[in-house]
């Protein structure tokens, strides 16, 4: 089954994509060009790059902490 097409608006299946590949991460101290970088560095992520926002980044973020807990 081919990976799935991700695009910004996907907060939580990209959140849930994060957890699985960086456990070890802490959510909260990550910059949001790190952010950035990671989520366009997941596998199936179809988004461009240039069309994510800061509010975008945070609402990753805290979705992924909402994950992690």
């Amino acid at each position: 089954m081919p990976a799935q097409r991700l695009d910004w608006s996907d907060v939580r299946a990209i959140a849930i994509a994060l957890e699985e590949a960086h456990p070890q991460v802490e959510i909260l101290k990550l910059r949001f060009t790190e952010l950035h970088r990671m989520v366009t560095e997941l596998p199936g992520f179809a988004g461009d790059p240039k069309r994510s926002n800061e509010q975008t980044l945070e609402a990753i973020q805290m979705t992924w902490l909402d994950e992690r807990e």
